[in-house]
């Protein structure tokens, strides 16, 4: 499985962006794929997933309401629409995928094998 990001990018605090993730190598359709951020010093935390046959969604609290996850129709990519960003939002974001995950687990970054590159957030105030 091979996972590329894109979309990063700088933006003032209130701003908007979307990211994106290109995933090959496998059909999705068991899949779970989520986003994670690791911001400088910190660990790599869940922002959010997607449950790829039925698009049933998770997020992290933190972004409950200003974050959208969702996947295209024909294509084999995921986005993560990011509104009202805070600087706190500032962080490289990484797009994961995982099959046979059940959804209790969908925010343990341990038991995602398939991990893309990263793409740099930074929020300014």
């Amino acid at each position: 499985v091979q996972l590329v990001e894109s979309g990063g990018g700088l933006v003032q605090a209130g701003g908007s962006l979307r990211l994106s993730c290109a995933a090959s190598g496998d059909t999705f359709s068991n899949y779970f794929m989520g986003w994670f951020r690791q911001a400088p010093g910190k660990e790599r935390e869940f922002v959010a997933a997607i449950r790829w046959r039925s698009r049933h969604t998770y997020y992290a609290d933190s972004v409950k309401g200003r974050f959208t996850i969702s996947r295209g129709n024909a294509e084999n990519t995921v986005y993560l629409q990011m509104n009202n960003l805070k600087p706190e939002d500032t962080a490289v974001y990484y797009c994961a995928a995982q099959s046979g995950l059940i959804v209790s687990s969908v925010s343990r970054r341990d038991l995602y094998d398939n991990w893309g590159q990263g793409t740099l957030v930074t929020v300014s105030s």
